[in-house]
C-alpha cells in the first residue's frame, strides 16, 4: 500500500506541475526518475500501449533480414518476409518458450536454438524434430503470434496494443510539418547500440531542449548554437519539436545544391523531433541522426543510435568524407551528453534535490511532462 501511495503522490506532483502555465513551469520531481514503482507504471501504461520505433525500414533490405527488440517482457522480431513485406512477431518459441533470435541479421527460416523447432518467415511452424511420434501434436496449429507493425517516413514502429490508432494518424501533423525534407528517402549509413547509466527520461529530455548546448557542448557544437535563433512551439499529443535556423558548421547541415525540395530558410533549418515515448530525431536538410531509447530499470537506458544522409549527399562524390566528419562529431557530442545525463541521474538522488523553473527553450520538456501525466493518469 505504501508503494502505491508513493507512486500516486508522484503522479499528483507531476499533474500539479503540468497544470501550471508554461511561464511558471518546473522540471519534473526527482522521484519520476528514481522510483522503480513509477517505471513499472510506465511500462504498463505507456510502453505496453504506445507505438515504439525500432529503426529504419531500409535496414531490412532483403527477404529474411531481421532485427530484434523488446517491449517490457515481450521479445519481438521484425523482418522482411518472402514477399518483402514487413512483419513483426513474438520472438519466443512455441515449444518450451526460448527466445528465438538475437540482434540483427538474415535468416531463411527461424530456428529455435534450444530444440530446433523452425518457423517460416511468416511465422508458421515448418519443422519440429521427432514430434511426429506424439499423437496430440499438430504442426499446422502453431504460428508465431503477430504484432502490429507499421511504417512512417521510413521508420518501423511496433505496438502491443491492438487498439492503438495507426501511426500515420497519430503523426499526421508532424508529417505535414516536415514533409518538404523527404525524410523517407534519407539513407542510414551507420547504426550502433549503447547502454548509459541514467534514466530514460533524462536522456529524452536532454535531446528535447537546446538550452544546454552552449555549456555542455562548448567543445563541439556549442559555439555554433545561437539560442536566440531557436523556436520552441507548443507540442502535439504524440510529439514535440523545435527548430534551429542557422548556417551549419558542416556542409551537410544545409541543403545540397541538387536539393529542389527545400526553399528559402528551410534550406538551412534543422528540426529536432521527439516522438513519444522514445524516438528522438535530428533532421537537417543534408543528414539525420536518431536515438531510440529502452529503459533497463530506472538506472540504465539502452540506446539505438543511427544516422545517415539525404539522397543528394549520398550521390555526392564526397559522401564518405562528409559522413566520416559527421560521425566523429556525433560521437563527441554523445560523449558530452552522456557525461551530462549521467551527472543529472546522480543528482536527482540527492536528498536536497529540487526541480527549478524551466527556461523558454525547455518548452518541449514541459510538453513531455504533460504527455507522461496524461498517460499515467489512467492509473
Amino acid at each position: 500500500m505504501a508503494r502505491t501511495i508513493a507512486v500516486q503522490t508522484l503522479i499528483d506532483q507531476l499533474q500539479s506541475n503540468c497544470e501550471r502555465s508554461f511561464s511558471d513551469a518546473h522540471a519534473m520531481p526527482p522521484g519520476v526518475y528514481t522510483s522503480p514503482e513509477f517505471l513499472t507504471l510506465e511500462e504498463s501504461e505507456i510502453f505496453a500501449r504506445e507505438w515504439q520505433c525500432v529503426g529504419r525500414a531500409s535496414a531490412l533490405k532483403e527477404p529474411g533480414d531481421y532485427l530484434t527488440t523488446q517491449i517490457g517482457a515481450q521479445p519481438i522480431v521484425v523482418l522482411r518476409d518472402e514477399q518483402m513485406q514487413l512483419r513483426a512477431m513474438s520472438n519466443v518459441c512455441l515449444h518450451r518458450m526460448s527466445v528465438l533470435l538475437e540482434g540483427r541479421g538474415n535468416k531463411r527460416r527461424i530456428v529455435c536454438p534450444y530444440h530446433a523447432w523452425s518457423y517460416a518467415l511468416d511465422g508458421e511452424l515448418q519443422g519440429a524434430p521427432l514430434m511426429d511420434r506424439q499423437a496430440g501434436f499438430c504442426k499446422e496449429s502453431y504460428k508465431l503470434p503477430a504484432i502490429r507493425c507499421e511504417e512512417w517516413q521510413g521508420w518501423i514502429y511496433v505496438t502491443l496494443d491492438e487498439n492503438a490508432k495507426p501511426v500515420n494518424q497519430q503523426l499526421a501533423e508532424l508529417t505535414t510539418l516536415i514533409d518538404a525534407y523527404g525524410m523517407s528517402d534519407y539513407i542510414e549509413t551507420f547504426y550502433e547500440e549503447h547502454v548509459w547509466d541514467t534514466n530514460w527520461k533524462l536522456l529524452a529530455e536532454n535531446f528535447m531542449e537546446s538550452y544546454h548546448l552552449p555549456m555542455l557542448h562548448r567543445a563541439t557544437v556549442g559555439p555554433h548554437s545561437k539560442l536566440e535563433e531557436m523556436e520552441c512551439p507548443p507540442g502535439y499529443p504524440a510529439f514535440n519539436y523545435h527548430w534551429i535556423t542557422k548556417e551549419a558548421s558542416l556542409p551537410i547541415g544545409n541543403a545540397h545544391a541538387d536539393n529542389t525540395r527545400l526553399t528559402g530558410h528551410w534550406r538551412k533549418t534543422t528540426a529536432l523531433l521527439a516522438i513519444y515515448p522514445t524516438h528522438l530525431v535530428t533532421l537537417t536538410p543534408g543528414y539525420f541522426w536518431y536515438l531510440v531509447l529502452q529503459p533497463r530499470g530506472v538506472g540504465q537506458v539502452h540506446i539505438r543510435f543511427g544516422g545517415g544522409l539525404a539522397p543528394e549527399f549520398i550521390a555526392d562524390p564526397q559522401a564518405n568524407a562528409h559522413m566520416s566528419t559527421l560521425k566523429k562529431l556525433l560521437d563527441d557530442v554523445n560523449a558530452e551528453d552522456r557525461r551530462g545525463v549521467e551527472a543529472v541521474f546522480r543528482g536527482v538522488h540527492a536528498p536536497l534535490a529540487k526541480p527549478g523553473n524551466l527556461s523558454h527553450l525547455e518548452r518541449p520538456n514541459y510538453d513531455f511532462g504533460r504527455y507522461l501525466a496524461s498517460k499515467l493518469a489512467r492509473h
